[in-house]
């Protein structure tokens, strides 16, 4: 059996391991990545897995393996541990990593207008390059306020900008509600859950499976077991199952709940995952979950053919919202699973594609009053 190590947003609450890109080559090439315990077979030193970010380009000192310059709307996890923690006035759930990125890519891109490369600047700074790249894609596990005022001196920002910047720094010390998973999560989960955790409008497709926003205590317990060897403690399933859950208050909650935007293929919920019974519980779920104001809930069935002309794999456009009086805005991000990798996708122009290609799955899709009574429907036959 098959055993999946790593967290997936979409199936199983985890993410897997992310492929290397290397300098030069296209979105989406995988180059000696390692899936550990997998089976694929490869072998290739988790050490070697870097995170391209916004498509920086840097000269060939800047890394051994530099980000994608083709692809300036794509970064990948990074496979170092990226610490969680609470951001600022956002909801208690909310963690830094909005923050980090913030951080990160405002000093990217003020070093980039100095014409310096991350050589230079570390040089200048008296840093590894490690460490300046590090604290670029939101890797860094300490960020000193002081530190970023003497970065901001060298790059020649004006008084305010350095307040922001310092601010966000500042602003990175407190543990985040899943901290005390830590143990369960794997490094480059931490990334996606401080996402989807400050997220305020989130818009998905799935194809395959229930979203892990949606699903049931059971279901998720369902996909956890299949996921996990067969003599994994009660105790440890239980912990990632409560993870799962945990993580949905953030369009269940009272105050201030995100938008919650789904459409799910038929294909879905006809997959059986925990026997008939379980499935007639989650179904009856989502007819519920679709009549909070803040979550739509649309099928796409068989009938509706292929809307774009070619499949679309799963997909998540997480949206942030304004940002709050005296800080910096963060641009949406997609958030796209595939089976060599997860990608995160920046580019405005290609996070408008998403955006297209998810108004024309919902084109074809039943509206949300039939995809109500689809879900009662179907759960009824599921428990008869």
């Amino acid at each position: 059996m098959l055993h999946r190590s790593t967290f997936s947003e979409f199936e199983w609450g985890w993410v897997r391991p992310v492929p290397v890109v290397r300098k030069g080559h296209r979105e989406g090439v995988v180059h000696g990545g390692s899936w550990g315990d997998s089976g694929s077979g490869r072998e290739t030193s988790t050490s070697s897995v870097s995170l391209a970010h916004n498509g920086v380009q840097e000269s060939p000192g800047d890394s051994d393996i530099a980000p994608d310059t083709s692809s300036p709307g794509v970064f990948h996890h990074s496979q170092r541990r990226a610490e969680a923690f609470i951001l600022g006035d956002s909801p208690s759930e909310a963690g830094s990593t909005l923050t980090r990125r913030q951080l990160g890519r405002h000093l990217r891109e003020a070093r980039q207008q100095n014409n310096l490369t991350i050589a230079q600047a570390a040089a200048l700074m008296q840093w590894s390059e490690s460490t300046l790249q590090r604290l670029e894609t939101g890797n860094s596990e300490r960020i000193r306020w002081r530190d970023i005022r003497e970065l901001c001196e060298l790059y020649n920002l004006d008084e305010k900008m350095t307040d922001a910047l310092v601010g966000l720094a500042q602003q990175a010390h407190e543990k985040s509600w899943w901290h005390e998973y830590g143990d369960l999560i794997p490094p480059t989960f931490d990334i996606y859950v401080g996402l989807e955790a400050s997220a305020r409008v989130m818009t998905s497709y799935q194809p395959y499976l229930v979203p892990g926003l949606l699903q049931t205590a059971e279901y998720a317990r369902a996909l956890t077991c299949e996921a996990l060897p067969s003599d994994t403690p009660p105790a440890e399933v239980a912990s990632r199952v409560q993870l799962k859950l945990q993580r949905q208050s953030v369009v269940t909650r009272r105050r201030s709940p995100a938008t919650l935007n789904v459409a799910i293929h038929e294909a879905a919920l006809l997959r059986i995952v925990g026997g008939r019974h379980v499935m007639a519980t989650q179904l009856r779920h989502l007819a519920d979950l679709s009549t909070a104001p803040n979550i739509s809930i649309r099928l796409l069935p068989f009938s509706a053919g292929v809307p774009m002309g070619d499949q679309i794999g799963p997909f998540v456009i997480l949206e942030f919202g304004p940002a709050a009086k005296g800080r910096l805005p963060e641009p949406p991000v997609v958030y796209v699973e595939s089976f060599v990798g997860d990608l995160y996708l920046e580019k405005p122009v290609v996070v408008e594609k998403y955006h297209r290609a998810y108004e024309a799955l919902i084109d074809r899709a039943l509206n949300e009053v039939e995809s109500r009574d689809w879900f009662r429907r179907k759960a009824r036959e599921y428990g008869a």
